[in-house]
């Protein structure tokens, strides 16, 4: 079936597929200029991926040491190459060149209709910095991922000009991938079957292009976004929530004895990190149903239990999905992943300065606890691993159970902003935005 969006647009529905799985494929018929900010695994197959579509320009900013100038340098001589791993066990190559890799924010985001921040979450907010003088109105800015608190931190940094464009934040990567040679090839282990994104259209936005099908179109067929119902969702869902119990359960009691090996992510997970996880989870759920009961209008539906989560985003992957711990560890698309380490001279110890904590506990479980706090639901496995990685990072966001510390105002926690009831919440969002 064929559908006529616009003059530059048209989207095609495969109705073959199951509603679960349906193909959204949009053709663009005129240039599509995009900006993808970032340097790392998710900025790279991004970029291979989107310089590849039909019709669509690609730059890249980052603002990172000389990554710029390396990324430069590295496709004078190659295309940049991802390596995509089929359920089936085939690998497929697709070579692709975006337009600019610069470190130059006026120039990167001139002329762009989308900008994708693709870093870390603790670095949205310099490159929300850089980039917010030379936003034009009508741009989408895509966080992908945007983790919890993302929307906030854009409405908050973008004061009134957040009436004049659009945001999306999505919930997690749509694959597990990695750098095998920077500038010049990646590659991509898995995808989601299923993404999760909010959708915030600014009052004074007039977008030329239907924002979530042309993301579709150049993010491919899969994985199928599905916009949640409202901000709060995606942020309680579990992008956030899958590493820390895991780096929680592995190194709790860990003696600082260097290992022999970099021990498994997923595949390495046992029944005490699994219940750790599940515990976590039960809050989160819990917090969700909470937050529907005090406000009716708000449909909380999208967040489920981790492991439907699994089952729901990674169909075709899992071998066994009989438990959480199992779906874990035999999902194909994080095969041969491994927590991540320093290498020492007698071995290998927790890099506790990586993502899984220093991104996932102030832009996720701080957030979540945030809600939580807002929703009046304890939450004792969220503070053990809370406690245990602020330790470790060397931060204060909670002082026993309560959110009070001294860092919460660098996180995104809803109290971050002067947030402390849902109407707030609430009165935030429209206030930015109508």
């Amino acid at each position: 079936m064929l559908i006529i969006l616009s003059d530059n647009l048209q989207i095609v529905l495969e109705d073959t597929e199951p509603i679960h799985r349906k193909r959204h494929h949009v053709i663009i018929n005129a240039k599509m200029k995009i900006l993808i900010c970032g340097g790392g695994n998710g900025a790279h197959c991004f970029t291979a991926l989107a310089s590849a579509c039909q019709n669509v320009e690609v730059n890249v900013l980052t603002i990172y040491k000389d990554e710029a100038e390396r990324w430069t340098d590295a496709l004078k001589s190659s295309e940049l190459i991802v390596s995509i791993s089929k359920p089936d066990g085939s690998v497929t190559e697709t070579h692709s060149k975006p337009s600019l890799v610069t470190k130059d924010p006026q120039v990167a985001v001139d002329g762009v209709h989308i900008i994708f921040i693709v870093v870390p979450a603790y670095v949205h907010q310099f490159y929300l910095q850089v980039l917010s003088p030379y936003i034009k109105p009508n741009t989408l800015i895509v966080g992908l991922p945007g983790h919890a608190g993302f929307e906030l931190q854009c409405l908050h940094m973008l004061h009134r000009e957040s009436r004049k464009c659009a945001i999306v934040g999505f919930e997690s990567l749509p694959w597990a991938c990695r750098i095998i040679e920077y500038g010049k090839r990646v590659q991509l282990l898995g995808f989601k079957d299923i993404l999760h994104a909010s959708f915030l259209l600014g009052a004074n936005c007039n977008l030329q292009f239907p924002a979530i099908e042309t993301i579709q179109s150049i993010l491919g067929p899969i994985p199928s976004i599905k916009v949640a119902a409202n901000v709060l969702a995606v942020a309680l869902m579990t992008g956030s929530i899958m590493h820390p119990p895991i780096m929680y359960g592995k190194w709790k009691n860990w003696d600082k004895t260097p290992l022999d090996v970099k021990p498994l992510f997923y595949q390495g997970v046992d029944e005490e990190q699994a219940n750790i996880a599940t515990s976590l989870s039960d809050e989160v759920v819990k917090t969700a149903k909470q937050i529907q009961e005090m406000c009716p209008d708000l449909d909380m539906s999208d967040v489920v239990h981790l492991s439907d989560w699994f089952k729901a985003h990674y169909q075709d992957g899992i071998a066994d999905n009989s438990s959480l711990m199992m779906s874990m560890r035999t999902n194909r698309a994080y095969e041969g992943l491994v927590h991540p380490m320093k290498a020492l001279d007698n071995g290998y110890v927790p890099d506790f300065a990586y993502r899984y904590t220093t991104e996932d506990v102030p832009f996720g479980l701080v957030v979540l606890k945030g809600l939580a706090v807002i929703a009046g639901v304890a939450t004792p496995t969220m503070d053990k691993i809370i406690q245990w990685a602020q330790s470790i990072i060397g931060k204060e966001y909670i002082i026993g159970t309560d959110l009070v510390g001294k860092d919460v105002k660098f996180s995104r926690a809803p109290q971050s902003f002067g947030l402390n009831t849902l109407e707030q919440v609430q009165d935030f969002i429209s206030s930015h935005i109508c």
